[in-house]
């Protein structure tokens, strides 16, 4: 089975490679260095040889596609992060679709975040065509603004394809990771504005999560195992939800 996947070259991208090779799937890894496909996910134009690519080497037939291509609210380019977390993602997305209608039992993973839920659809700028001005005027904080945005469009653009997605006999889910102990993590820890913030954002289970817990949920997902699952967000955050969100349901 052939399966794609975007930031495959660290993280949590890194980690589902490795276990998808592992259980026996040909992987094509698509990043920005270090994989079958290099591609500056910014680029609309890289965007689109990318998936050319992608189709040459899997012979026009995808069984599965996992996303977890993103930066996180560090990036001093806000409109950057959206670009890569929301609409690349939501690129591949449309374009591998006809791949995927060909798979064999096809599903696809996108990985967001349990910031998703930090901001409301309606109050989302992305949804408005706004963000440019509104994270010009968030000030420093401009970058968590824009990821939180980012992943929840991208949550929604996923719900918003599961009924096209279902009658086309392909499953689409996301996942919505805490804080994973990964390089964007890190990244975001060393930066004055936010490494506060995020390591005083600890799980009630008391630590971060692992690329590799991640990467067994997501290799549950795009597996025949989960075959009624569409449409569905998983978090997997450690209780990070349930205590910010206790009476979410």
């Amino acid at each position: 089975m052939s399966i794609a996947i975007t930031g495959s070259g660290s993280g949590i991208g890194a980690a589902t490679a490795t276990a998808l090779a592992a259980a026996g799937h040909d992987v094509i890894g698509i990043d920005l260095r270090n994989a079958d496909v290099t591609a500056d996910l910014t680029d609309p134009a890289a965007r689109a040889a990318a998936v050319d690519a992608v189709l040459e080497r899997a012979g026009g037939v995808l069984d599965g596609l996992v996303l977890c291509a993103g930066v996180g609210p560090h990036v001093p380019d806000p409109n950057l992060v959206v670009e890569i977390n929301y609409r690349a993602t939501v690129a591949f997305l449309d374009a591998l679709l006809p791949a995927l209608r060909k798979g064999e039992s096809p599903a696809a993973v996108v990985v967001s975040s349990v910031a998703s839920t930090h901001i409301k659809w309606e109050d989302n700028p992305i949804a408005k065509g706004t963000e440019a001005e509104s994270f010009a005027q968030a000030g420093d904080f401009a970058g968590q603004y824009a990821y939180a945005s980012s992943k929840n469009a991208v949550t929604v653009a996923v719900r918003q394809r599961a009924v096209e997605w279902g009658e086309a006999g392909v499953r689409l889910n996301t996942v919505a990771p805490g804080s994973v102990d990964t390089p964007l993590l890190q990244a975001g820890m060393d930066d004055p504005r936010y490494g506060d913030a995020i390591r005083n954002f600890v799980a009630p289970i008391g630590r971060n999560g692992t690329p590799e817990e991640i990467a067994s949920l997501i290799t549950y997902l795009v597996s025949p195992q989960a075959g009624f699952i569409h449409g569905a967000q998983f978090v997997i955050d450690g209780g990070i939800d349930a205590k910010v969100r206790p009476t979410a349901v």
